[in-house]
């Protein structure tokens, strides 16, 4: 790795400083593309830092969606699929039959993370109906790995009407922008590396994003 005068190592992975920068980087693409009605659906955590600074460029309505990953056995990092609080969900089939998971494993994961949706849903967000149907729907997150997430929420939000379904995505790895493309009706991602190993290697900073963290955007919004 190259090194700069300073003796620290120079990483040409890095694309984004924080979450705040991919996310005006984001709106500034968005903004030459995408027009009003809409509304920026952003995915817990760190997609609701992105997609709020998005929503606000924009000026367009703002919500969060909650999916959550369903887990491989014996390890819960490997997405085999993922699940909304309706049970809308996506299961990837390569993934489900290569670890031969059986159904009842799916079946309970689904029903754990079902159980988990719930509890951030009362934390981060009022029991209000979601304004999706008739608008742009914008999914924003802070970059994909596999897309699981992603898939189901669109899933979801297919479901309300919107006029036009969009993701949009500092960085994606090209084979899962391939499967969003025929999910969605546009996938916008500022940075599609072939050599991808996770989504916090095109970012200087990327803490973890706390509840706490959510909750204050939502409470700014009026959302909670």
């Amino acid at each position: 790795m190259p090194r700069l005068k300073n003796g620290e190592e120079r990483n040409y992975d890095v694309k984004f400083r924080n979450r705040v920068d991919a996310g005006n980087l984001l709106a500034d693409r968005l903004a030459k593309t995408e027009h009003r009605p809409a509304i920026v659906l952003g995915i817990p955590r760190g997609g609701i830092i992105v997609a709020d600074i998005v929503a606000r460029k924009l000026g367009t309505d703002f919500d969060i969606v909650i999916p959550r990953k369903l887990g491989a056995p014996e390890n819960e990092e490997l997405a085999i699929g993922a699940v909304m609080e309706d049970g809308t969900s996506y299961i990837n089939s390569y993934m489900v039959n290569a670890l031969r998971v059986p159904p009842d494993y799916i079946e309970n994961e689904m029903a754990r993370q079902v159980r988990e949706i719930t509890r951030r849903s009362a934390a981060y967000r009022k029991s209000v109906s979601y304004s999706i149907a008739g608008k742009n729907a914008i999914l924003v997150d802070d970059g994909i790995a596999t897309g699981a997430t992603v898939i189901a929420s669109a899933r979801w939000a297919r479901k309300r009407n919107p006029s036009r379904l969009i993701v949009a995505v500092a960085a994606a790895p090209p084979q899962s922008v391939d499967v969003l493309e025929q999910e969605v009706d546009s996938v916008i991602v500022l940075h599609t590396p072939q050599d991808f190993a996770s989504v916090g290697q095109f970012y200087e900073e990327f803490e973890p994003v706390s509840d706490d963290q959510v909750m204050q955007i939502m409470r700014s919004r009026g959302l909670l």
